[in-house]
């Protein structure tokens, strides 16, 4: 077991976003640079959605309405802060504080990160992972917007990995903090600490460590290149795949269910991001099953959900919605929204993204720069946005 690794701080303010950070990311809040940034609106309270482009990030209201345009540049991240409010944009400083709220800015406020990488709301916390550092940063998400208001962060606790690496963490209810353990050469396992940050199980069992999520009954489930990881009562467990090499790097899970949804690759010298299987990975009964998606269809990562009634929702490369029976594997239904698309150059190259809140789909279109709203029960596409500024690429909803 190792030494205690975990420790609780107040971000200071002298941490917060400062002027040289903001010519770095190509923003200001400058009232003189107000000119430079699309006028804004207060749109309707409700659910807000954040997308990226080359060069700057939107914030969209219900009817995907554009109501804010800040500049950014470069590629970047964003991922939902775990308050319904804010969003987390990934700059050169680590985390920075988007407000969604009825007049959307970027904030000042920037959880600092070496190389900032995932971020993962479970309850009433979310954690941050530095690849640069191999640091965690845990916070209660509903003291964010009282304290971006006061110009600082709530307080933080912060774990040190032992080696950095790309990495995750999960903080559980009970505040068991799971953490991946690799180098910056490979990852292969994942550790658990208590509150203290004392090390009280391990399991290097699970090589290219990669993708997280938390099913029914507080289990935790990494994505390994062999199987899955799973973490239930203390004791982690090894599901093996059906394959000898198969790799799931993301995972999709709800409350409700003991299933965990996952990409799933059983070739390791495919070429490209398409993938044409999906990982349904039985924590109850330990079970790991793979379901096929029509003829010739692909998806990539971004392209993953899970439903209203915790089917499994993949945006197909023919441009349609496809659902799944998480039980089964069964094809449940096929919506067409968009055209057909073909997979990326790279990863991070715009290419169509799906994110799911309650009943609704929200699409990325990147060749005709929208955004489409899909109600799942009727099928039917709600909202479409008009052209946007930029090429759509990440995508979050708060």
């Amino acid at each position: 077991m190792t030494s205690p690794s975990k420790r609780r701080t107040a971000v200071a303010p002298a941490l917060l976003l400062g002027v040289a950070a903001l010519a770095l990311t190509g923003c200001s809040t400058d009232p003189a640079d107000a000119e430079d940034r699309t006028e804004r609106t207060s749109g309707a309270d409700g659910t807000r959605v954040t997308v990226t482009y080359d060069g700057g990030v939107l914030v969209l209201d219900e009817d995907l309405r554009v109501v804010s345009d800040d500049p950014i540049e470069g590629f970047t991240r964003v991922n939902p802060a775990g308050d319904g409010r804010h969003v987390l944009v990934t700059v050169p400083e680590g985390f920075r504080v988007l407000d969604t709220a009825s007049d959307p800015a970027l904030t000042d406020s920037v959880f600092p990160a070496d190389a900032g990488g995932h971020a993962v709301v479970h309850g009433d916390r979310t954690t941050l992972f530095a690849d640069g550092s191999g640091d965690v940063t845990a916070f209660d998400h509903e003291d964010l917007a009282d304290a971006v208001a006061d110009g600082t962060l709530p307080d933080v606790d912060t774990t040190r990995s032992e080696t950095a690496h790309h990495g995750v963490a999960i903080e559980l209810e009970d505040g068991t903090l799971l953490t991946t353990i690799g180098t910056e050469e490979s990852r292969f396992g994942v550790r658990a600490l208590d509150e203290d940050g004392s090390e009280v199980a391990r399991s290097e069992v699970c090589p290219g460590v990669h993708g997280e999520g938390t099913v029914a009954d507080e289990v935790a489930v990494f994505g390994c290149e062999d199987g899955a990881l799973v973490y239930r009562d203390g004791t982690f467990a090894k599901v093996d795949a059906p394959t000898e090499y198969g790799r799931t790097g993301n995972l999709f899970t709800t409350d409700s269910s003991p299933i965990a949804v996952g990409d799933y690759n059983d070739d390791p010298d495919s070429e490209g991001y398409l993938l044409d299987q999906l990982a349904l990975i039985d924590t109850e009964q330990g079970s790991y099953e793979t379901a096929d998606m029509p003829e010739g269809v692909g998806f990539t990562f971004r392209d993953l959900a899970r439903g209203p009634d915790d089917e499994a929702v993949v945006l197909g490369s023919d441009g349609s919605l496809h659902t799944f029976d998480v039980t089964t594997g069964a094809r449940l239904g096929t919506v067409p929204v968009i055209d057909a698309w073909e997979g990326p150059v790279e990863w991070q190259d715009p290419h169509p993204a799906l994110k799911v809140v309650g009943d609704t789909a929200f699409v990325t279109d990147p060749a005709t720069k929208t955004v489409h709203a899909v109600d799942l029960t009727s099928g039917e596409v709600v909202a479409s946005s008009d052209e946007l500024p930029g090429v759509p690429n990440e995508i979050a909803v708060a």
